[in-house]
């Protein structure tokens, strides 16, 4: 039995029920109207409902049909009362079966909805002090956003799947309406973790990336387009997610995170996605999360693989110096290492699972454990991590947290060959100290230069002179700022690391193929 009719006589709510029934259904759903005995603050003793049949009971037909169609239910029905009705009287009921509860909950709600607001129904009011009046149905409905066939959806729709769920109703989506989460950069990891976060209607979503579109980044950074190459993914990240869920609001910091804004932004939230791949801000945050209370979830990738951890100072969890006390001196990126753009989606994407899990309180939270997947095999293992006894970050009280700095010695280290004269570049050597293969990948090309890999490159007889002035290049900055440390550290005082590595150089110089000053 689908469709919709009107009724003379009182409903019998058992039968209606009934007529729904079907071997597929495993979910239910009712609406039922009563006549109350007040409308905007006036007493009414008893209601007569109007209506023209051809045309309300087309409309209402119309309206089921759609439900079915959109929704996929099984079954629906709407009885609407015509004639006089008492206080307490059934005026309207609804009725919806389908596979799944969550289907059921979401098309009831639509065609009571769409039935107040689209049904030419009539209605007298009586009130007690002896006046009438009528009133189109639609007047007294309650104001709501029509969503039309691709371009407008109600919370009710939008939501329907994961209000569905037991764990989280009607409550768990205000909760999440009333978030606040930061999500500190907006590549792969970013993309993906935005994204969901911004489609399960998490209110608020503060984005902090200083970095602008590159060409290179579109095969894992599925949030952006061709089209905004050059742009800040940042400002474009935003305008993406308001297109995707005009509900909820976002804020964009488009400057890299550090000492000086870290603490401002982690007071602001009330949760942390690291989604950088680089381990000075990754410890940077940790040491943040402990200072402000802050919960971060932490991922990480290399090539096929990835890990997840999550440090809550609240619950008492190890942090990052729990698992790393000693900060590496580098780590390789994506950009050095290489990566299918699936990997970081997916850890982006269990980022968001996970940061859901802490706003719902949901259980299988990762509380002092370590997730590694590998994506080649799908074999997965969870590392049971615990506080470190003297750890330099989660042993002190908060108050004496100090906000990691990079060193002055390393931000000495950095220039940039890009933006001196051409007239002084002859004056270092540039030494190449990517691997082989990542060299034939992306050469070179701007600046004459020598290759040393830098697994060859010996610490204890360094190939290079004391009084030559050396800049090391590699893939993004980091490898040739930890080798410009040890060989200052060793006595070769003009040793130079070329910040942004050698996408910089070759795009800001020119990618015109040169001769090397000093062969390989």
């Amino acid at each position: 039995m689908n469709g919709f009719r009107l009724s003379n006589e009182p409903l019998d709510i058992e039968s209606l029920k009934s007529g729904l029934r079907h071997d597929r259904a495993g979910g239910f759903a009712s609406f039922e109207g009563w006549v109350r005995n007040h409308n905007e603050g006036r007493e009414v003793g008893r209601l007569e409902y109007e209506a023209y049949p051809a045309v309300a009971e087309k409309e209402g037909n119309r309206i089921v049909t759609e439900a079915i169609e959109r929704f996929g239910i099984t079954a629906a029905h709407c009885v609407h009362r015509v004639g006089d009705l008492r206080i307490g009287d059934l005026a309207v009921w609804v009725g919806v079966s389908a596979e799944h509860r969550g289907e059921a909950f979401v098309a009831c709600r639509y065609i009571i909805d769409e039935i107040k607001a689209r049904v030419p129904i009539w209605k007298k009011e009586h009130y007690s002090a002896g006046d009438t009046g009528w009133v189109n149905c639609e007047r007294v409905a309650p104001v709501t956003k029509r969503p039309g066939p691709s371009t407008e959806a109600g919370a009710a729709e939008l939501y329907a799947r994961q209000i569905a769920l037991a764990e989280v109703g009607e409550e768990g989506q205000r909760r999440l309406a009333r978030a606040r989460v930061l999500v500190v950069g907006a590549g792969g990891l970013g993309s993906p973790a935005l994204m969901y976060l911004a489609a399960a209607g998490v209110g608020h979503i503060g984005i902090c990336e200083g970095d602008t579109l590159d060409a290179s980044n579109l095969h894992r950074q599925v949030l952006y387009r061709r089209a905004q190459l050059g742009q800040s993914k940042a400002h474009t990240a935003a305008e993406q997610l308001r297109a995707l869920n005009p509900d909820v609001a976002i804020s964009v910091t488009d400057v890299d995170l550090d000492a000086d804004n870290v603490e401002s932004l982690f007071n602001q939230h009330d949760l942390v996605l690291d989604c950088t791949d680089n381990l000075r801000l990754k410890f940077l945050m940790n040491a943040a999360a402990l200072k402000t209370a802050t919960p971060v979830v932490f991922a990480s990738v290399y090539q096929y693989e990835g890990q997840l951890h999550v440090f809550d100072p609240r619950a008492g969890s190890p942090c990052l110096r729990c698992v790393w006390p000693r900060e590496p001196r580098s780590a390789p990126t994506c950009t050095e290492t290489g990566v299918l753009g699936p990997v970081p989606g997916v850890f982006g994407s269990l980022q968001a699972m996970e940061a859901l899990k802490q706003l719902l309180s949901l259980p299988g939270q990762l509380r002092g454990e370590l997730l590694m997947l590998d994506l080649l095999s799908f074999r997965s293992t969870k590392i049971s991590a615990k506080r470190l006894d003297g750890c330099e970050i989660c042993g002190r009280p908060a108050a004496e947290i100090e906000l990691p700095r990079p060193r002055e010695l390393e931000l000495a280290l950095d220039i940039d060959l890009a933006a001196i004269d051409p007239d002084v570049r002859d004056d270092y050597v540039v030494i190449d100290i990517r691997e082989k293969d990542e060299v034939t990948a992306r050469p070179l090309t701007a600046l004459p230069h020598r290759h040393i890999a830098m697994s060859a490159f010996s610490l204890d007889d360094p190939p290079i002179e004391p009084d030559q002035q050396y800049l090391l290049c590699c893939a993004s900055g980091n490898r040739s700022r930890t080798l410009a440390v040890e060989l200052r550290q060793r006595g070769y005082k003009a040793v130079y690391s070329q910040a942004g590595g050698v996408g910089r150089v070759n795009k800001v110089i020119g990618a015109v193929p040169t001769a090397s000053k000093i062969d390989s």
